[in-house]
This record gives structure tokens, sequence and C-alpha cells, in this order.
């Protein structure tokens, strides 16, 4: 008997042949260490002989073999301590730099040279066929032009090789799943993995706040997971610099969920994005029957399987992060589904496409109801500590408006700054991984989240104006491709994750306007990730 919501379940790559393949074995072995280490059970110091261990191994292992590892282990790569002074340097870094090496060297490597070629001979034609390498090979551009201004060029350096070596699973996967459709299944479920470990680690992190104090939360979360996970450097600043853990309203204290994440802004967009995986799953023995696929009401009537569970889990999770912007971008979703569904009858697109995308849509809903299954926890009495004022909730969802409140007055001092600067110096800005300048702080605080609170002025006050409207192009094209792949999409699994992209990934972008946790490590790798898949799926209709 199957048991649909059991995660070690989850990670099997066929629904119907409960077989582990060695990507899972791997992903096993990575996450059976990461508890023991997060724990203080084992030294940090082991985790540079198992990714050692994993990395030989999956040199010997086909490409995609890699690749699903590497997914599903996004959340669960620690930093490695290579010196005392050194400890930040993540595992993920190095696993991702063999598996492009290998990707090269077996398959990647002779097509680069010919794009290459392509691009020297017949400019115009390369932007056509491959607009978002073109665009990725201009920003790149843009960003090493961008230090000619910067104060300090090693700031700018490290984070040009950040994004360069986040870029390479988004080359890896575009190209396998260009060549290989099954690929793009087999990845959906890689992606749901860690959305629902972390979704679960999210609830035990809840469920801890009602067993020690305050003093016992930082010493477990803050000084022990923390630091086992990041490193010194991360763990100096998250404890003693400041954090985005908890809501404060005078002397009462909530937490906000930010599970195995450095901060509670990264963690719900890591959720948001693997929430399509979620469906797809979830509803897939739906679906499947071609007669229910073209009538929403059929749809809505047909139960799911128990793993549509995890869907509410994650918004209600997400919930719980505290984190007001996204809970202000559902709105910005809500006139997506409005834009899409228009799109949908005006060029009228099948009566499946219609109805199914109308079925994810709804699912929306449950975002908003259980915001009253959010309430009673979130004014709880947490860390030990009554409560006696319950609008503890109710107030900081009033706050999202409120332009005295604190935060929201910094963020738009920050904003003016911002712009300010980007009028001083619009076509290459400060330079790239220089941003605190602009606030006329010391480089350092990058590290502390020094930014402009808002994904595209930061690009712009880094990079310029000539950087973010080609980060707005690439975006803008990804969406009216990606529409199109749906409407062209006829495998009801893709179809079902194309649906749900065309929602989450907007909530994540809309959300980017009052934060850049999206640079996170975690989350950026994830929404690689996820963008390359899609386009890839796109690839069959050139």
């Amino acid at each position: 008997m199957r048991i649909d919501f059991s995660l070690s379940f989850a990670i099997l790559p066929d629904d119907n042949m409960p077989k582990l393949r060695p990507a899972h074995y791997f992903f096993i072995i990575q996450l059976l260490f990461f508890v023991l280490v997060i724990l203080g059970i084992l030294p940090r110091a082991v985790m540079l002989y198992v990714t050692a261990f994993i990395a030989i191994v999956l040199m010997r292992q086909p490409l995609k073999e890699g690749v699903l590892f590497f997914v599903q282990s996004i959340p669960f790569f620690v930093a490695l301590p290579f010196t005392e002074s050194f400890d930040s340097f993540n595992a993920w870094r190095i696993i991702l730099l063999l598996l492009f090496l290998k990707w090269a060297f077996e398959a990647g490597l002779r097509s680069l040279l010919i794009s290459a070629l392509d691009a020297i001979r017949q400019p115009g034609n390369f932007i056509k066929k491959h607009p978002y390498g073109a665009g990725g090979v201009l920003l790149l551009l843009l960003a090493f032009l961008s230090l000619i201004n910067a104060p300090q060029v090693d700031a700018g350096i490290r984070r040009i090789i950040y994004f360069t070596n986040i870029a390479f699973i988004g080359i890896i996967v575009h190209d396998l799943v260009r060549r290989d459709k099954n690929f793009t299944r087999e990845l959906i479920r890689a992606i749901r993995v860690p959305t629902m470990l972390v979704i679960l680690a999210g609830f035990i992190q809840v469920a801890s706040t009602y067993f020690i104090d305050i003093y016992q939360f930082m010493r477990l979360w803050g000084e022990g997971i923390q630091c086992n996970q990041f490193g010194g450097q991360w763990c100096e600043i998250a404890v003693r610099l400041g954090n985005t853990w908890f809501a404060y309203y005078g002397e009462q204290l909530s937490l906000r969920v930010f599970s195995l994440f450095p901060d509670s802004h990264s963690f719900p967009q890591f959720v948001l994005l693997g929430i399509p995986a979620l469906l797809a799953y979830g509803v897939s023995n739906i679906t499947s029957a071609p007669e229910r696929l073209n009538r929403f009401k059929v749809l809505i009537m047909t139960r799911g399987k128990l793993a549509i569970l995890w869907v509410p889990a994650a918004f209600l999770i997400a919930i719980l992060s505290g984190t007001r912007g996204i809970w202000a971008a559902s709105l910005g979703v809500i006139i997506m589904i409005i834009a899409i569904n228009h799109l949908l009858v005006h060029f009228r697109a099948s009566q499946t496409h219609k109805a199914l995308f109308r079925y994810i849509a709804s699912y929306l809903t449950l975002f908003f109801l259980l915001f009253s299954i959010a309430y009673p926890i979130f004014t709880s009495p947490q860390f030990l500590l009554s409560k006696g004022d319950f609008g503890l909730f109710r107030n900081r969802i009033k706050s999202i408006i409120d332009f005295g409140e604190t935060s929201n007055r910094q963020r738009i001092e920050i904003w003016k700054k911002s712009v300010a600067s980007i009028g001083r110096q619009p076509l290459l800005g400060v330079g790239i991984g220089n941003f605190p300048v602009v606030l006329d702080q010391d480089i350092f605080l990058a590290r502390a989240g020094s930014s402009a609170h808002n994904i595209y002025l930061h690009i712009a006050a880094e990079m310029g104006i000539p950087a973010l409207l080609a980060v707005l192009s690439l975006v803008s094209l990804f969406f009216i491709r990606t529409y199109k792949t749906y409407v062209l999409e006829n495998d009801p699994f893709v179809m079902t994750y194309l649906a749900g992209a065309m929602l989450f990934i907007p909530w994540v972008l809309i959300y980017s306007l009052t934060d850049v946790a999206l640079f996170d490590e975690r989350a950026m790798l994830f929404l690689t990730a996820t963008l390359a898949l899609i386009t890839g799926v796109d690839r069959y209709y050139e």
C-alpha cells in the first residue's frame, strides 16, 4: 500500500514503482548528516568528508542524478569549516561547480563554443534563438562595467562569482530538460522534496516556542542550528547584530518562522516557489483523467491525494513567517489571475487549459482562509510568556499600510536614498556588491542585510538603469513565453506545474518590491532551477 502523505515516498521518482535511485540515496545520506550536524551531535567538520564523498560518487553517476540530488539538497547544504577564519564557504558551491564541469565535458562545452561562434558571426540571430542566454551575458558585462565606480572592487568580484556560480544550475537544468522531456517530470518531483521538508521544519520550530523560553530558543536555533548551518560569520551577525526572527509590539513577542533559513523573508519565498510542484503531484490523480480536465466544476468536486494537504500547510507556514510583504503581494496575484484568465478567454485557449488554470488559481482562497488559523497561533503565549493584548496580529496586518511605522518609515527613507543614488550614477551604479555606500555604511554590512529593500531599486543602484531594464525585459519575456508554453503543453502534470508557476513566481517577484531576500543563495538557487525548468520546456515549441 502506498501512503501518499509519506515523506519517505515523496522522493520516489515514479508514483507506481517504489524504487530508490542513486540521487535519492545520496540525498538521504546528505540529509542524515545534515540533521546530526545542525543538532550538534556531530562536529561540522564531518561535512568536509561527507561533501568530498558525495562529490566523488556523483562524478561517477549520470549527470541528471547529480542535478536531482542537488535540487533536493538546496536547503540542506552547510558552510564548510576550512579554517577558523574561513568557515562560511557553502558546500553547494563545490558540488555545483563539479556538476557544471561534468556537464561541460560531457555535452555542454561543444554547444557553448558553437553558441559563442554564432553570437560573434550573427549576434541578432543568437539573441533571437537564445534570449535568456543573451540577457545573462549582457548582465554579466554590465556587472563588470559597474566595477568602474565600485569603492571596493573585491566585494563586487565576489558578488559576480556568486551569481555566476548560481547560474550554473540554470544552464545545466535548461539543457537537460531541453534534451529529455521525461526529466521535467523527475525534476518537478524532486522540487517538492525540499519544499515539504522545510515546511515540516517550520512547524517543528513553531512547536518549540511552547516548550522553551526566548533564551533557550536563541541557544537552540541561533547559536546552535544557525551557526552549524551557516558558520561563525553569519552566526555573529544573526545572534549579535540582529535578525528578523521575531515580531515585537512593546513587550509582546511572537515567532516569525524562518525554519532552516537565515531569515523569515527568504523562507516563505522558497516555499512559494515550491508550491507549483506540490500542486502538480497533489492533484495528479485528478488531472490524469482527460474527461475531468475540461470541466472546472468536476475538478473542484474531485478529491486529490492526501499529499495535497501540503499546499495549505505551505500557505499557513508562509503566513506564520510574519512577512507582511508576502501577505500584501498576494493581492497582486489576484490581479495576475484576472489578467491570465482574460488572456485565456481572449485568445481562445482550449477549455482544458482554461478549466485547469481556474482550478489551480482557486487554491489561493486557502491562503486567505488560513489567516483565521494563523491568528490564534500568532497571538498564543509563546516562549513561556503570556500575551495580554490579542491585537498583536491585527496590528501587524494594519502596519502594512502604516507609513509611520518604524520599519516602513526606514524602508521609505532607504528607497529615497536609493533613487537619489540612481540619479547621480544612472548608467553603471555604485558597483555590484557595493550597495552599503548608498547609505554611507561599511561594505561589510552587505552581509548583515544592507540593501535597498526593493530588488529592482537595488539592481539599478548597484549596476545602473540599463541593468534594471535588462532584468525587466527578461522577466517580461519569461512570462510571455511561459503563458505560450502553458497553452501548448498537453502533459497534465507539466500543465499543472506551469499553471502554478504563472501565479507563484509573480508572487515572489511582487514581494521583491519590498525586499531583496531573493538574493539569498537558497532562494536564488531554487528560483534559478525553476526558471531553467520552465524555459527548457519552452524549447520544445521553438
